[in-house]
């Protein structure tokens, strides 16, 4: 009898992202061992064996969520969706006392709440467990074994097993905020495109929380950004025909990845000691618990030697008063790379488009970037 699911060899994955990061992370898929990867809005459309799924989702630096396809089919009244999943065979993907967590959203259809929708697909599956075995899973929103995914466009349903039990932004390290963090993706994004690769020392003088210095590490350690997360809760060997062996292997082979990082090759600074405190908590949580300096200063009094790579992520301002400051931050800022970093190269990611020219120099390059919604300008600067 053939089975109810999609397979991996059916239809294709799909990885979400960040606006912007389409092609880079098109491009990173490949490298990991994907196939027939098409950029699309906000991520790509993939095709991938057991072996480069599994690297997939513990490797990916710039995709938010990968999705594998369970079912699909033609949809446009809620009580077929629930008929069509309660018929489905669960009970191969999870047991009745472990939990589930439904995320759902629509296009173009006559199914227009995607809450409703959510509810549907867990209802379907709670009540096929609780007609069969009297027992019934819980909903877990956090942490769940069995992540789903209900996307609906032009009154076809989609559903995907959610391979990183929710966000891939999450690392596990950042344990201290500030305001308007950097998502991980984003700063990993910003690596990628500056095309650091742990070759060159490194610093951002506003780390703000540290989540550039984070993502920075995890490249020069060349560590898995979820092997901690996933490596023991993952749901891919759930998924229906999926090797349990291959994930065994993958995770082993990130674990014997790793690499030390030599003292000296990053360090940071912000001239706000709550945003210090912070940086220097989530950086002790990266794997091996590295010794990163970071030290209260004003990044306007910055001096690097020739060679070394800055990167960074300035305040914003949203209001009239912070704007006129970070508008001389930036100047300010402009005025140091040039007079006191000669002979390095400098990546700021600009959190107005506007605020490119407060540095008055000439970037070579103006990357457009979006982070948390907010558009912004990734620029590289040469400084002679």
């Amino acid at each position: 009898m053939p089975s109810p699911w999609t397979t991996l060899e059916d239809a294709p994955c799909f990885a979400a992202c960040a606006r912007g990061l389409e092609q880079p992370l098109a491009d990173e898929l490949a490298e990991l061992g994907a196939r027939d990867v098409r950029p699309a809005v906000r991520g790509a459309g993939f095709r991938a064996d057991p072996g480069a799924l599994a690297r997939i989702v513990l490797w990916t630096r710039l995709a938010t969520r990968v999705l594998a396809p369970l079912a699909s089919f033609s949809c446009h009244d809620d009580r077929y969706l629930y008929r069509r999943l309660r018929e489905l065979p669960w009970e191969e993907l999870m047991a009745p006392g472990e939990t589930l967590a439904v995320t759902a959203n629509t296009a173009f259809s006559r199914l227009r709440h995607s809450q409703f929708l959510a509810q549907r697909v867990k209802d379907a599956v709670v009540d096929r467990f609780r007609d069969r075995t009297g027992r019934r899973p819980s909903v877990d929103r956090r942490d769940p074994d069995l992540p789903l995914s209900l996307h609906v466009r032009r009154d076809h349903a989609h559903l995907a097993l959610d391979l990183g039990r929710g966000s891939l932004h999450r690392r596990g390290y950042r344990k201290r905020s500030v305001a308007a963090p950097l998502q991980e993706t984003v700063a990993a994004a910003i690596l990628r495109l500056a095309g650091w690769r742990g070759d060159a020392p490194l610093v951002d003088p506003m780390c703000g929380s540290g989540t550039l210095l984070a993502e920075a590490y995890l490249v020069a350690a060349n560590a898995a950004p979820q092997l901690p997360r996933l490596a023991e809760r993952a749901p891919l060997p759930r998924y229906p025909g999926f090797p349990a062996a291959v994930w065994r292997r993958a995770v082993a082979a990130a674990r014997a990845a790793l690499r030390p990082v030599p003292d000296g090759l990053l360090a940071g600074g912000d001239s706000d000691p709550e945003a210090v405190a912070a940086a220097r908590e989530n950086l002790r949580a990266l794997p091996g618990r590295p010794r990163i300096p970071v030290r209260r200063a004003d990044a306007r009094k910055l001096a690097a030697p020739p060679g070394m790579v800055i990167v960074t992520n300035p305040p914003y301002g949203v209001r009239l008063g912070e704007r006129r400051e970070v508008e001389a931050l930036y100047t300010a800022l402009g005025n140091t790379l040039k007079r006191r970093c000669t002979g390095c190269t400098a990546w700021i990611l600009c959190g107005d488009t506007k605020l490119v020219g407060r540095l008055g120099l000439r970037p070579r390059r103006r990357i457009p970037l979006w982070n948390g919604g907010r558009e912004c300008r990734l620029v590289e600067l040469e400084l002679y």
